[in-house]
Order: C-alpha cells, then structure tokens, then sequence
C-alpha cells in the first residue's frame, strides 16, 4: 500500500513538474500576461491584434493608429500616456484620447495624440514607458491620465505568481468564477452595457480599493508617497526636454456613484449596526486621495485636470461606468474627451506647449 501511494505522489510531482517546465518554456517563446513580470510589456497588446471588429492595434501594440517616429513639421505631438483607460475598453472611434485629437483638429489646431496607453501598468511604469519609448518620438507634451482607483498601489507580487503552473490554474478559476460572461474574442461586437464582473466580484474588487478613502491610512501615505517619487521624475524628464506635462486625474466609479457608495459603506463592515451607519458613512473622505494630490501637484507645478466634480454631476443623470466595471462607457469617454479637449484648446491658444 505505501508502495503504492509513494508511486503515485512521484507520478504527481512529476506532472507537476513536467507542467511547471512547459509552462515556463510556452511563456518564453509567447510571453502571455498571466505570468509575473515587472516589465510595463507584460499587458501591452499584441501588434496588429484585433480589437472590435476592423480595427487592429497598431505595429508597436498601442490601440491607435500608425505612426511617424519624425514628428511633422509645425504639429503639436501629444502623447498619451496610462493604464487600461487610456488604451481603451470601447472600441477605437469611441476611446477619449480620439476623440480629444479629433476635436483639437476640428477647432483648427495641428495636433497629433500618440495612444501610448498599456493595460495594468502604473506611475513606475509611466516613467519607464516614457524614457524607453516616448522621448524618442519628441513630443510638445505629455497628457498622463492617472487613476485613483489603483494608480497608488505598487506591483504587490503574490505567493502564487512564482509558480507559473499556479498562476495559471488562479487565470483560470477567476476567469470561471469572477466574471459575469467568459471572455469575447477581441474582434467581437462592443456592447456597452455588457457586465464585466459579477456584483460580488465587483464589489469586492472595489473594496479592496476603498481602504484609500480612509483617513490616517499609514499604507496609503507610503503608496502616495511612491507615486508622487514617480511623477516628480516624470516632471523632471520633462522640463529637462522642454515637454509640457498635464496629469488628468481619473476618478474611480465610486467617487462619483451614490448608489456604490452606499453598497461599499454596507457592505465594508465599518457599520456593525444601523445606529452607527451615519458616522460610518463619514469614515470614507471619497475626495481624500484627490485634494492630497492636486495639493501635491501644485506644489510641485505640475499641470493637471481633475475630473471628479464633473464627473460627480453628470452621474446623476448619466451612467457613465460601463456596468460592474470601473471604466469609462461611451457616455463617459465622450464627456472626458469633452472637458480635457477644452482644457488642452486653451493652453494652446495661450500659447502652451
């Protein structure tokens, strides 16, 4: 019997083994996100990948069209910089950064915007992705969108991300358990009001945010502070070339949602009974993140947009989220694209960079 049991637990270790190895050698031909890697490539998309319907990315992997690495003569090159907002969950005609250079156009002005977003990647990120890639394509200015959502949380490498057999067996429960419906093909429709998540699972993703809405938060103050070491150099780059920089700062859905905001407040466990539920609906400072940062923005003279109070308005007439998502739908991407392209024509008629 144990002669048994030890046979059996080495064809295990095997297998295991055998499927660590595949694996790692699959992911070294055909890097694939899933696997750990501190590189801002590892979610950068595939080149000329689909992406709903005709579009295709371009050849560098950005959600744009093709490029010039020589700047036009007389163009005003912005290069948009971020995460999975600015490379877009809508498709390409609907994403903001399009739409802010269509509009520049259409009110007179030469600009090209280079779409330079990559999903998951954060201000550490920015910078590499800029001194790597975008200084080399001379831009008048750079437009980094930020997102208070998770821009303030570094890359925390989990205990299972050193295994890539278990890293892929975690993709594959999550993809089964977290998600409203499994993955389209990235060539299929958009819909807009298709749920991403589930209500637990986005609930809960948004929870593990919130912690950054409350006061005397000693992880946030160190995370801030990370992101603003990361900014701060992003700036220095930049007026060491004479490029001008505007930070858009993104708020997440439940800055701006009453109703989400009710549902994290009860369900955050901050209220452990009814007669408590007003003073626990004071524990969350849902601007706290944003007043730190413009404070630390001016500080240091770097230019920004906050969208929060506009966006805060237009919520309560417009959904703005795509359901269980924390990204902008087509309504919410229309109105960014409006207020930043505002924001950008008149710092260029004023003569900015």
């Amino acid at each position: 019997m144990l002669r048994v049991v030890r046979d059996a637990l080495i064809i295990v270790l095997i297998t295991l083994a055998l499927g660590e190895l595949s694996l790692r050698i699959y992911n070294f031909i055909d890097p694939l996100p899933i696997f750990y890697s501190e590189s801002y490539n590892r979610w950068r998309g595939k080149p000329f990948a689909p992406e709903y319907g005709a579009f295709h990315l371009n050849s560098r992997g950005f959600n744009d069209v093709e490029f010039n690495t020589s700047k036009a003569p007389g163009a005003t090159r912005i290069l948009g910089i971020g995460d999975s907002f600015a490379f877009g969950v809508v498709p390409y005609e609907y994403n903001y950064l399009t739409l802010v250079e269509q509009n520049l156009k259409q009110h007179g002005r030469d600009v090209e915007l280079i779409n330079m977003g990559i999903p998951s990647i954060g201000p550490r990120d920015y910078l590499a992705l800029l001194v790597h890639e975008g200084i080399a394509l001379e831009p008048d200015r750079v437009l980094l969108s930020f997102f208070i959502g998770n821009d303030f949380e570094g890359q925390r490498r989990s205990l299972a991300s050193y295994s890539y057999l278990a890293s892929a067996v975690k993709y594959v429960a999550a993809r089964w358990s977290k998600f409203d419906a499994q993955f389209a093909p990235s060539n299929a429709p958009y819909h807009d009001d298709a749920p991403m998540f589930t209500d637990a699972a986005y609930l809960n993703i948004e929870l593990q945010r919130s912690a950054i809405f409350i006061r005397d938060n000693r992880k946030f103050e160190r995370d801030f502070a990370a992101a603003m070491f990361y900014i701060s150099e992003i700036k220095r780059l930049c007026d060491s070339r004479n490029i001008g920089l505007t930070l858009v700062l993104i708020p997440d859905e439940m800055q701006v949602s009453k109703p989400l905001q009710a549902r994290l407040i009860a369900a955050s466990g901050v209220a452990q009974a009814s007669a408590k539920s007003a003073r626990a609906s004071t524990s969350f400072d849902f601007t706290l993140p944003n007043r730190l940062l413009r404070a630390k923005l001016e500080e240091l003279k770097i230019d920004y947009i906050d969208l929060m109070t506009d966006f805060s308005a237009r919520s309560l007439v417009e959904k703005l989220y795509r359901p269980n998502d924390s990204h902008w739908n087509i309504a919410g991407n229309s109105l960014a694209a409006e207020l930043i392209g505002q924001y950008l024509s008149a710092q260029l008629a004023a003569g900015g960079r």
